[in-house]
């Protein structure tokens, strides 16, 4: 996404009863009550029967071939949200406008960052935030969302369709591509398909070979669309994305576009504006160690990346968060 709060982006017969039939009623004699004794227990033992098959079936599942469509209707589940603990802070570069972020194995991140004639791709140790190899993007490109995938590295880029894929090993070694999304803001993975966004609230699936769209939902909350995704994470089976220009990250069902988490991050970039840090951006990139399930944020231009445990907290009544997550136009 661009330049955090400095730019926005362009512009996410009922039947008749028949008359019943004259009861027949036999003349022949009833036989003796001994020869009547075995007939009325078979009777009375069928009709036991009878009784003990409707019952078990008053409360076994209900099943049918074509249930109402009333059934048929999903609930959407009621969102999680979670503050953090800080476990640690790390060094991060202040003047990285950090666009993409994912963790790269080994105490090391891969990173992107943006804006013109600043924009590149880099390896950078956790623990120092040294950047240990960096690609300067030619002065025309704009650095967006990254993801790895095996060992090819892919990247997009703002305002336009084109991206980049590396080798991790070598950043030299790249080619290019173009994507059809409206956009190149975000970029995850799942090791199987690309997930991207463009920063409006679509949440776009690729092939990773062909880098064609073979799925698209809408990111949605309350039946209200978020706008402006941006950088993506892929975590346990959820795609968690910032949302730009506030402190808050999605944690959204790639099947249906569901918001189904909020985290709240506040306070993160508060501490920072208090330390003097006055020359951040906004809250963005998230990485996930997934081996030992360590959790990193950064943002735009800030001096810290954190490491952050999530700690689940009492939402709104109401579930809103846009008091909690503001922005301009949040919700369209």
């Amino acid at each position: 996404m661009p330049a955090g709060s400095r730019r926005r982006p362009p512009p996410p017969h009922r039947r008749r009863a028949m008359a019943p039939a004259p009861l027949s009623v036999s003349a022949s004699p009833l036989p003796p009550f001994y020869l009547r004794r075995p007939l009325l227990i078979a009777a009375a033992a069928a009709l036991a029967a009878l009784l003990l098959l409707l019952a078990a079936a008053a409360h076994a599942p209900w099943r049918a071939d074509s249930p109402p469509a009333a059934l048929l209707r999903r609930q959407a589940p009621a969102a999680r949200f979670y503050s953090f603990d800080l476990v640690r802070e790390y060094p991060h570069d202040p003047y990285a406008f950090t666009q993409g972020l994912l963790y790269g194995g080994n105490d090391t991140l891969f990173e992107s960052t943006g804006l013109y004639h600043r924009s590149s791709v880099r390896k950078v140790q956790l623990q120092t935030g040294k950047v240990l190899v960096q690609h300067q993007m030619d002065g025309n490109m704009f650095g967006e969302g990254l993801t790895l995938l095996g060992d090819r590295l892919f990247q997009v880029t703002w305002l336009k369709n084109d991206g980049f894929i590396y080798d991790r090993h070598n950043f030299s070694k790249r080619e290019s591509f173009t994507h059809k999304m409206r956009d190149g803001w975000g970029l995850a993975t799942d090791g199987k398909v690309l997930f991207g966004s463009d920063g409006t609230s679509k949440l776009y699936q690729l092939d990773p070979k062909s880098l064609e769209v073979t799925k698209m939902v809408t990111v949605k909350y309350h039946d209200n669309e978020v706008l402006y995704v941006n950088e993506l994470e892929y975590i346990d089976g959820e795609v968690w994305a910032n949302v730009w220009q506030t402190d808050c990250i999605a944690r959204v069902s790639p099947e249906d576009g569901e918001v189904v988490g909020w985290i709240f991050l506040h306070e993160l970039r508060q501490h920072l504006l208090k330390s003097g840090n006055m020359d951040i951006d906004v809250l963005n990139g998230i990485a996930w160690d997934e081996e030992n399930h360590r959790l990193f944020v950064t943002g735009k231009l800030w001096p810290k990346l954190y490491e952050i445990k999530l700690r689940p907290v009492d939402g709104p009544a109401d579930g809103s968060v846009e008091k909690l997550c503001p922005r301009a136009s949040f919700y369209r």
